[in-house]
């Protein structure tokens, strides 16, 4: 090689790792130095939650499509997004689940209408108190990858409710009877489609049923939800939950 070209290689090269010290970002669940959203290390230990069937239909009314189990390291990740404002860890999260949307959920064959992604929106309260609705921020990178139309103001949460987890199955029902509210903004553009939608975590399916049948009171279709965890896993001897490998 010509002493010139060496010596450019070798400045490039000293100019990118200079610059890979300056972008390197604490991760957000061990706090060591990475170039990356996660260490590899975490990211490892997050893919270990990973599902290995991510579809459910037996939730009466709607699919569900998870890419993960509510536990270890991805319920961390989680906590972090929500509760700790580590708001990068949505495009990690948000791009998982949307590869888990091209490699097991409806395709075009399957679908009478296009489907358009809705997420579960959070009351301007708490919306207000934390910043952001993780579930929107998830939605985006979701949508990022698979192409499919956002609807960020698509469905309203106009009752401010108690926390779901302090309560069992059937106040979860009734603690959000009347929570939600379609965007009358947004309603013929919706009718047009069927409407996925999308939330953080699935736990009894109270919330997705909720915001379901309030968007089919307003002639809105809707084919199921698309969730980053389900914090029961199908099969589990305790659920009434069966597994299958895709949709469609």
């Amino acid at each position: 090689m010509h002493p010139r070209s060496a010596m450019q290689t070798w400045l490039s090269q000293g100019k990118h790792q200079v610059l890979s010290l300056f972008l390197t970002e604490p991760c957000p669940l061990c706090q060591r130095s990475t170039p990356a959203g996660l260490c590899s290390s975490c990211r490892r230990q997050v893919h270990q939650c990973q599902a290995q069937t991510p579809c459910d239909r037996s939730l009466p009314g709607l699919a569900v499509v998870s890419w993960g189990r509510y536990e270890g390291s991805l319920r961390q990740a989680i906590g972090s997004l929500k509760y700790s404002n580590q708001t990068s860890l949505a495009q990690f999260l948000g791009t998982e689940l949307g590869q888990t949307w091209l490699d097991h959920g409806p395709g075009p064959k399957d679908l009478a209408r296009p489907v358009a992604i809705v997420p579960v929106p959070l009351h301007p309260s708490r919306l207000q108190q934390r910043g952001f609705n993780q579930a929107d921020l998830l939605a985006q990178w979701f949508c990022r990858l698979t192409r499919l139309p956002l609807h960020s103001s698509g469905l309203l949460r106009v009752q401010a409710t108690q926390a779901q987890h302090s309560l069992d199955r059937l106040s979860r029902q009734q603690n959000l009877a009347q929570a939600f509210a379609v965007n009358p903004g947004r309603v013929n553009v919706l009718r047009q489609s069927t409407v996925w939608l999308l939330d953080d975590i699935f736990t009894t399916g109270a919330t997705a049923q909720a915001a379901a049948q309030t968007l089919r009171r307003n002639g809105i279709a809707v084919g199921g939800i698309c969730t980053v965890a389900r914090a029961m896993a199908w099969g589990d001897t305790n659920s009434d939950t069966k597994a299958t490998s895709t949709l469609g």
